[in-house]
């Protein structure tokens, strides 16, 4: 059997395979189901320093092959995940990756002092979010801003940071350069296009803020083409994610050059798919004879 460990800045995957932020919650309900040591890692829902009650309902559409959500980062605050839903996840037996937002720069390094030093494995900075300070642009749209967080992270941080890169600009790999130069320990990628959706009806958009969050198997060739762009361009390691819904899809986001995968939307639809997706992996490996999942990282053969 081929081994499925990966390390991962640093850190000791016992497998690739690792839940996405926001359709994971915090862990609880998928571990009434299974073990949550079965998986590589779990990205906690996005955190912000203080609770957020999120955006007014309709929060979610479907799609053809997806969803749109505008859940708007409806969390219970930095300080109560500590308390009441840490000690779960950290007494589960897997990685806990803690995704933080905010508005400012010095928002974000209160949060992650606060994740990190509380005993999380790793923090993930979800770079999509408005820049108040800058006219409402998001962070993860500009390179100076988005280095700018980068570099407000790390400085405090205790455990590796990684960047989760907005797909919504013109180029990803200037995003990417700029956070990896600002210090970035790792990379994710990517996270959702902006969509919307009509009501024909009566002609106003179902999602209540209008647009949303597009996820799902419709984003998967955007994903496999942007995380083979920035495998090209930075030498960090990477967290592959965006439509992943089988073993047959994580081996391609990994060949694409992908360290650990990330699996989100297909949780809805099959909370087990992250089992199965870590089982497809293994047997893709077994089948062609490859010792060892890392081995598989980047190894697409361009034409």
């Amino acid at each position: 059997m081929a081994d499925m460990a990966v390390s991962f800045a640093g850190i000791s995957f016992k497998n690739p395979v690792v839940t996405v932020s926001g359709t994971f919650g915090f862990g609880r309900e998928y571990g009434e189901m299974y073990d949550l040591a079965e998986l590589g890692g779990v990205c906690a829902k996005g955190l912000t320093l203080r609770p957020r009650l999120g955006n007014r309902p309709p929060r979610v559409a479907e799609t053809p092959s997806g969803m749109l959500n505008s859940v708007g980062l409806q969390n219970p605050g930095v300080d109560t995940f500590i308390s009441e839903e840490l000690p779960y996840l950290k007494a589960s037996g897997t990685r806990v990756i803690a995704n933080i937002s905010g508005g400012a720069p010095d928002e974000y390094a209160a949060a992650a002092k606060k994740l990190s030093s509380a005993g999380v494995d790793m923090i993930e900075i979800n770079i999509s979010c408005p820049n108040v300070k800058a006219g409402g642009i998001a962070f993860g749209t500009d390179c100076s801003a988005a280095a700018e967080v980068t570099s407000a992270v790390k400085s405090v941080s205790e455990v590796p940071v990684m960047v989760k890169l907005s797909p919504n600009v013109t180029d990803i790999t200037a995003i990417a350069t700029a956070v990896a130069d600002a210090g970035a320990d790792a990379l994710s990628l990517i996270n959702t296009l902006i969509g919307m959706r009509i009501n024909i009806e009566t002609r106003h958009p179902i999602l209540a803020n209008n647009t949303g969050g597009l996820s799902g198997p419709a984003v998967f060739p955007v994903a496999v083409r942007m995380v083979s762009q920035v495998r090209a361009a930075v030498d960090l390691p990477i967290l592959g994610m965006g439509g992943i819904a089988s073993g047959e899809d994580a081996v391609e986001m990994m060949l694409a050059g992908a360290d650990l995968v990330g699996v989100g939307t297909a949780c809805f639809t099959d909370p087990f798919a992250p089992i199965k997706i870590r089982d497809g992996i293994e047997g893709y490996l077994d089948r062609k004879g490859i010792h060892s999942a890392a081995e598989i990282s980047g190894k697409v053969i361009l034409n």
